[in-house]
C-alpha cells in the first residue's frame, strides 16, 4: 500500500511533500572571539551533562550548530529493567532562548543526517530536534521484542528526549510531522499533552476502522476529472489482463536488480498484483491534474504500461529489498494505526489474491498479527473532544486525507489546501488561511506574529517525505 510509505523519496522522485524542509546553508567557519567559543563550549557541556545523552558529531552552518545525538531509552517503558537501546536524533541549534520544533518524521532517520529545517521551523526561525522512529534503522533494540513498537512507547520516547532537552533551552515547543510523522506528532500529544506547546501534523491519517473505510473508495470515486480517473483505473485494469507478460517484465526486472519476494509477498505475481492495486493510490497521492495527459492508452504496449507503472508506483517496491526498511511501518499498521481497506470495484474479476491489499501482505510470516482497533479509537476520541492547539493540514487530492482528524474547537484548526496532493503544507493554503495559520503557529512558538527571516526566504528547499512510497 503505497499507504505506506507514508514517506520517503529514497526512489528520488522529485515531488511536492506535505512538510517541506529548508536546506541550510554550506559549512561555514566557526566563531573564533573568546566569548562566542566560551558560548559554543558551555552548549556543547550542557548537552553531555544530560544523562544517558552522546554527542555523535557535531558541525557548524551559517547561525546555527548541528548535532548529531544519541540517547539512552528503556526498550519497555513500563519495565526499565529489561534494558535499553541507543534512539538516534538530531539538533539544529540556533539558540536556548528560541522555540524548539520538535520533528518526528516516522520513520528512520537518513544514514548521515544533514541539517534542514521544516516549515514550522522556518516560520518560527527556531531550533529543531529531529527524532529517529523506535524500531527504525539503528534505533532498534536488539534483541527486538516488537511487541515494544507501539504508539506509547514512542510517545514516551519523545516524553523523555523533549524533557532532557528543556533542561536547556527555555523557549516554547512546537511538534510537526508529515503523513506517518503526523500521526506520530498527534499521538506524543495525546499521551503526553503538556510535552509541547502546539502541534501542526501535516496529511496524517486517521485509520479509524478498517472494515468502515469508506471515506477512501468514496474519494476514488469523485478525485480529479472524470476521464482521468478513468484513464488511471483503465491502466490497472489493462495491467491485470495482460497479467502473463507484465509478470514476464517483472521477474526480468528482478533478475537484473537482484529482488527476491520470498520473505514477504511470496511471489513475483503476488508482488505484481499487489503494485497494480497500488497504482490509482500512489498516482494520487504524488502526481496531479496535470499529470492526467501521461498516463498511457489502453493501446499502449506492455513495455510501456509497465514502464508507466514502474515509474508512478514502482515495481521494485514490493520485494524482499524494497519492503525491509518499513518492516516497522507495517508492524504498526497491522496491529494499531489501521490502513485502506479498498474494495478495487473496477478490478472485480481480475484479482487472484483476496485480502492481498493489507499491512500483513508486506512482512515477514513471523510479524504478522491480530489488528487492534482500541488505539485508534481512543486517539480519534482525544482529538476530537479534549485536544487544544493542534493544527492539521490536508491535501484536497491526497488519498491518506479522506479519512482526516477533526480537532476540537480548543485553540484547534483544520485546513485543505486546494488541488494539493501529500506535499500539502501552509504555504499551499489559500492566503487568508495560508496567514491565520502562520500567525497562529508564531503565537503558539511566543514569536512575533511580524516574523521574518532573509535567510529562510533565501535557501533552496527540500523534500521532507523520506519516500515516494510512504505516508
Amino acid at each position: 500500500m503505497r499507504s505506506r510509505l507514508l514517506a520517503c523519496l529514497a526512489a528520488s522522485m522529485t515531488v511536492t511533500t506535505a512538510l517541506t524542509l529548508q536546506a541550510l546553508p554550506a559549512h561555514a567557519s566557526p566563531a573564533t572571539s573568546p566569548a562566542a567559543v566560551a558560548v559554543q563550549d558551555d552548549l556543547l557541556d550542557r548537552l553531555a551533562a544530560v544523562p544517558g545523552l552522546t554527542v555523535v558529531s557535531e558541525t557548524q552552518q551559517s547561525g546555527y550548530r548541528f548535532f548529531v545525538l544519541s540517547y539512552t531509552q528503556p526498550i519497555d517503558h513500563k519495565n526499565p529493567g529489561k534494558g535499553t537501546f541507543q534512539q538516534r536524533f538530531t539538533l539544529l541549534h540556533r539558540s536556548t532562548e528560541a522555540p524548539v520544533v520538535l520533528y518526528t518524521g516516522g520513520y528512520g532517520l537518513a544514514a548521515n543526517p544533514a541539517p534542514s529545517r521544516t516549515e514550522p521551523t522556518q516560520l518560527v526561525d527556531g531550533n529543531q530536534v529531529s527524532v529517529e522512529h523506535r524500531f527504525f534503522r539503528s534505533s532498534r533494540p536488539e534483541p527486538a521484542d516488537w511487541d515494544d513498537l507501539t504508539i506509547w512507547q514512542e510517545a514516551s520516547d519523545e516524553h523523555r528526549i523533549v524533557q532532557a532537552l528543556k533542561t536547556i533551552y527555555s523557549g516554547k515547543w512546537i511538534q510537526t510531522g508529515a503523513s506517518k510523522g503526523g500521526m506520530t506528532s498527534v499521538y506524543h500529544r495525546r499521551f503526553y499533552p503538556d510535552d509541547v506547546d502546539g502541534v501542526v501534523a501535516y496529511v496524517a491519517p486517521n485509520d479509524r476502522v478498517n472494515p468502515q473505510d469508506h471515506a477512501y473508495d468514496q474519494f476514488f470515486a469523485q478525485v480529479g476529472p472524470k476521464d482521468c480517473r478513468t484513464a488511471v483505473e483503465d491502466v490497472q485494469r489493462e495491467a491485470l489482463k495482460r497479467r502473463t507478460a507484465m509478470v514476464a517484465l517483472l521477474e526480468q526486472d528482478a533478475a537484473r536488480n537482484g529482488y527476491t519476494f520470498t520473505r514477504t509477498l511470496g511471489s513475483a505475481d503476488r508482488s505484481f498484483e499487489m503494485t497494480v492495486l497500488d497504482t490509482a493510490w500512489a498516482y494520487w497521492q504524488y502526481m496531479s491534474v496535470a499529470d492526467c495527459a501521461s498516463v498511457p492508452q489502453k493501446t499502449a504496449t506492455d513495455a510501456e504500461l509497465y514502464a508507466w507503472i514502474d515509474a508512478v508506483t514502482f515495481f521494485g517496491f514490493y520485494t524482499d529489498q524494497g519492503l525491509d526498511y518499513y518492516t516497522p511501518y507495517y508492524y504498526q499498521a497491522a496491529t494499531q494505526l489501521g490502513w485502506p481497506d479498498l474494495r478495487f470495484p473496477h478490478l472485480r474479476g481480475l484479482t487472484r489474491y483476496p485480502g492481498l491489499y493489507q499491512p500483513n501482505s508486506s512482512i515477514p510470516a513471523e510479524l504478522r498479527s491480530r489488528h487492534d482497533a482500541r488505539a485508534m479509537l481512543d486517539v480519534d476520541q482525544w482529538v476530537r473532544t479534549r485536544s487544544e492547539r493542534m493544527m492539521f493540514v490536508y491535501g484536497e487530492n491526497d488519498p491518506w486525507s479522506a479519512e482526516r482528524f477533526a480537532p476540537s474547537r480548543r485553540d484547534s484548526y483544520l485546513y485543505v489546501a486546494p488541488g494539493a496532493n501529500h506535499g500539502a503544507n501552509i504555504a499551499r493554503l489559500p492566503e487568508t488561511e495560508r496567514a491565520a495559520a502562520t500567525e497562529t503557529l508564531r503565537r503558539w512558538a511566543g514569536v512575533s506574529p511580524a516574523l521574518r527571516t532573509a535567510q529562510a526566504a533565501d535557501l533552496p528547499l527540500d523534500d521532507m517525505l523520506p519516500d515516494r512510497r510512504t505516508r
